[in-house]
């Protein structure tokens, strides 16, 4: 079959992020996406109210089943939700549960980005800093990025994360409004080996960051290079965004849903 890259996410009953554009960015890049559900959110396409984090064991229990079952080839982790969950996660790399060369791409959710708390933020950075050295890759957004280094300044910020055992960092200033085009970078080892400029669109997006870090794990479980992988995402996710459904015409400042939907064979 497929390869399979195993998802920690959660549940956005909107459509827009979480698991539901983890399973559309990865079956867009060639794969299959198996789900290990950490939450169920109560959210709209523009505003989180809550959620209710899954139980560790029983999220657990979810991912043991998929790995005892499936060809898994790369992990990936979205919204953990609780420190429990980021614990948990810590530990199935540390006891070899999940094998210390599959790839795994790590986006540290800890705030959604249509406003909405999703936990204490400095206990969740002090877990997430256990977890980040078994990371192929992070895609945090730029609060994200100074939250867990410490930093102000990006570059510097990602230096600091990868002298401390992370493996690869994307920065992404997306989520910097002043600035104009979006630019990326990665550094890998503390060395920056890549960097684009993509076009700023209109609008906010609900589940961008989401979809981006779903697409790169994707083709890495399909034998991409990691910055070859990055390179693919770059071209695919502007394309989603470009044909975003728009769920409320009348409102300038409402978010946008990506369309995943747009052919990886038609952006190559």
């Amino acid at each position: 079959m497929r390869p399979v890259v195993l998802c920690f996410s959660g549940l956005d009953p909107s459509g827009g992020a979480g698991l539901q554009a983890d399973i559309e960015a990865i079956g867009q890049a060639g794969a299959h996406a198996a789900i290990a559900c950490t939450a169920i959110t109560i959210q709209s396409s523009q505003q989180v109210f809550g959620f209710e984090a899954c139980a560790a064991s029983l999220v657990k229990d979810q991912a043991v089943a998929v790995l005892e079952d499936l060809p898994v080839r790369t992990i990936k982790s979205g919204m953990l939700g609780t420190t429990d969950n980021i614990a948990m996660l810590t530990e199935l790399f540390a006891k070899q549960t999940i094998d210390a060369d599959t790839p795994f791409v790590l986006d540290p959710v800890l705030v959604a980005n249509s406003g909405g708390s999703l936990g204490d933020e400095q206990t969740l950075v002090t877990a997430f800093r256990k977890l980040l050295p078994y990371a192929t890759l992070i895609t945090p957004n730029t609060h994200e990025l100074r939250a867990l280094s410490g930093e102000q300044d990006l570059h510097v910020a990602a230096k600091k994360l990868c002298s401390q055992g992370t493996h690869a960092v994307l920065v992404k200033t997306s989520h910097d409004f002043d600035s104009g085009d979006i630019e990326q970078y990665l550094y890998i080892n503390g060395e920056m080996v890549h960097q684009s400029i993509l076009p700023r669109l209109k609008g906010e997006f609900h589940g961008s960051g989401c979809s981006l870090a779903s697409f790169i794990a994707g083709r890495l479980a399909v034998g991409d290079a990691l910055i070859d992988a990055v390179k693919a995402a770059d071209n695919w996710i502007t394309q989603t965004l470009r044909a975003a459904d728009v769920p409320h015409p009348d409102d300038d400042a409402a978010q946008l849903i990506p369309n995943r939907f747009v052919s990886y064979s038609q952006i190559q």
